[in-house]
C-alpha cells in the first residue's frame, strides 16, 4: 500500500495566505520525511466561501520540497481548460519533478465555473474526451495532426514532451458508473473522491477492472483513492473525529452550499448524521486504528494507493504536522 498527501489548499475568507503558503511548504517536507510517496492538489474556480490556490503554480513551487515523490494536480477541470496549455504545463511539471508527475483530470460540475469561463456545461463530456486525445498526441507525436469538434492542430509539435515517455499517467475522476467506464477506456487509473463510500469504491473498482478487460486493455498499474484522514492523539475513532469535527464539517457544509449541481454531495446526510457520513468515507482514529482501516481498504476495495487529506479550513498547522508525523509510523505498519 502506498500513502500520499492530498494537500488542502482552501482557507476561510479573510485568512492571511502568506503564512499558509509557508505552512504548505513545511507540510511537504514533513510528509516526505514521514515516508509519504505522493503529493496532489485540487482545482476549483470561484470557490467562495473558500479561498483557494490554483494547482499548477502551487505545484511548481512545491516541487523542490517534494523531490522523489509523485507529484501532480488532482485534478484539473479539463473541459474548462485549453488542452494545448494543459499538455505543455504538465510536460513542464514532469521535468520539474524528475519524471514523477501524475495528472488527474475531471469533468467539473459547478454551473458557476462553466458560465464564468464561457463553456456550455452540456459540452463537458465531449470536450473532456477530445481534450485527452489531443493531450496524448502532444505528448507523443513528432508532428501533431488533430481536427476535432473543439480543437484543430495541424503540422505542429509541442514545445516539449514530458520526461516520461508517452507522458505522465492520467488518472480520471468520477464517482458513478459512466465516468468509471470512461476512465477504464481512456485513462491509466480511476481516481474517486472522498465522497464515495468504502462499499462504493469496491463496487466501482470492480467495474473499472471489468470494463478495462472487456476493452482488451492491460490491468491498471495503480488503483488510487482520496480519503480525508486524521490520526488522533489517543484511542477511539470517536475521540479522533471530535478533534477535527468542526473544520471537517465546515468544509463539507461549504461544498453542500454549492447546491445540487455538485451531484455527489449528499447535503441532507451530511447535516443529519455527520458521524455516519464520516465513518463510511473517512480514515480517522488512533495510529493503530488508522493502520487497520488502511489495510481494510486494500483488502475490501482493491485500492493500493491512498492520498490522505489531513487539513480542512480552520485546522491549525500543529495538528496537521502531528498527523503527518504519526502517518510516518502508519507507513511502517502498512508496508
Amino acid at each position: 500500500m502506498k500513502l500520499g498527501l492530498y494537500m488542502a489548499t482552501q482557507w476561510r475568507q479573510g485568512a492571511d495566505l502568506g503564512p499558509e503558503l509557508d505552512n504548505l511548504v513545511e507540510q511537504v517536507r514533513v510528509a516526505r520525511a514521514s515516508g509519504l510517496v505522493s503529493l496532489m492538489v485540487g482545482q476549483h474556480f470561484l470557490s467562495s466561501p473558500l479561498q483557494m490556490f490554483q494547482a499548477m503554480p502551487l505545484l511548481a513551487r512545491l516541487a523542490a520540497e517534494a523531490r522523489g515523490m509523485q507529484l501532480g494536480p488532482g485534478l484539473l477541470l479539463l473541459p474548462l481548460l485549453n488542452p494545448v496549455i494543459v499538455a505543455e504545463e504538465c510536460a513542464t511539471l514532469d521535468w520539474l519533478c524528475d519524471g514523477n508527475a501524475i495528472i488527474g483530470l475531471g469533468l467539473g460540475y459547478r454551473q458557476e465555473e462553466f458560465d464564468a469561463i464561457g463553456v456550455p456545461i452540456k459540452e463537458r463530456v465531449p470536450r473532456f474526451v477530445e481534450g485527452v486525445e489531443l493531450i496524448r498526441k502532444l505528448w507523443r507525436d513528432d508532428v501533431v495532426e488533430h481536427k476535432g469538434r473543439f480543437h484543430t492542430v495541424s503540422g505542429v509539435q509541442a514545445s516539449l514532451r514530458p520526461k516520461q515517455p508517452g507522458g505522465p499517467p492520467i488518472w480520471m475522476a468520477g464517482d458513478s458508473e459512466a465516468p468509471v467506464k470512461r476512465a477504464a477506456k481512456l485513462a491509466d487509473a480511476w481516481f474517486p473522491s472522498p465522497m464515495v463510500s468504502e462499499q462504493g469504491v469496491a463496487k466501482l473498482n470492480a467495474l473499472f477492472r471489468e470494463t478495462r478487460a472487456s476493452a482488451g486493455l492491460p490491468p491498471a498499474k495503480e488503483h488510487p483513492i482520496i480519503r480525508e484522514a486524521h490520526v488522533g492523539s489517543g484511542s477511539g475513532s470517536g475521540k479522533a473525529l471530535d478533534e477535527v469535527r468542526e473544520p471537517l464539517a465546515f468544509k463539507y457544509e461549504a461544498y453542500a452550499s454549492w447546491g445540487e449541481a455538485s451531484g455527489f454531495v449528499p447535503a441532507d446526510r451530511i447535516r443529519a448524521d455527520f458521524d455516519k457520513f464520516a465513518a463510511d468515507r473517512f480514515i480517522i482514529g488512533s495510529q493503530d486504528e488508522v493502520a487497520e482501516q488502511i489495510a481494510r481498504y486494500g483488502e475490501k476495495t482493491g485500492t493500493d494507493h491512498i492520498l490522505l487529506r489531513v487539513q480542512w479550513p480552520g485546522l491549525g498547522q500543529k495538528t496537521v504536522l502531528q498527523t503527518l508525523e504519526r502517518l510516518g509510523r502508519v507507513v511502517e505498519q502498512v508496508r
